[in-house]
């Protein structure tokens, strides 16, 4: 109603001058702050952000962190997607998102396979995810 009251307002004016809006529309004048807080540090390019501790609603990024047998969820699903682009590792393997023998057993024969050291067989570390994500998409 009130965009109604300033349009008559403004046609009862005849024209004549510009009409001053409403006291109520109107912005008070506020002075900028001197010193304005300054803004939260960024992470480094490239580096994963971490939930703070106790803060569970940020989620873990898919497919870091250790996967073990008996692990489940969206990192291990991810994983069986990419053993399964590599020829004779995880053929006709399961996309369920549970690490179970059949997983372990394909990242097993992939650390084989490549020469892949440093993570315990069977085990999908740092090291094999590195390997496997340069082969596969």
């Amino acid at each position: 109603m009130s965009g109604l009251v300033l349009a008559s307002s403004l046609l009862g004016n005849g024209g004549s001058a510009p009409a001053k809006p409403p006291a109520s529309l109107e912005q008070p004048d506020r002075p900028l702050p001197e010193n304005p807080a300054p803004a939260a540090p960024s992470p480094p390019t490239g580096q994963p952000t971490r939930p703070a501790p106790g803060n569970a609603s940020l989620p873990e990024i898919p497919g870091t962190g250790l996967l073990r047998p008996g692990d489940t969820g969206h990192g291990v699903y991810e994983l069986q997607v990419r053993l399964l682009q590599i020829p004779h590792i995880y053929d006709g393997g399961a996309i369920n998102g549970r690490y179970d023998t059949e997983v372990r057993q394909a990242v097993a024969r992939f650390q084989n396979a490549y020469g892949i050291s440093g993570d315990e067989t069977g085990v999908y570390g740092d090291n094999t995810r590195h390997a496997l994500m340069l082969r596969t998409k």
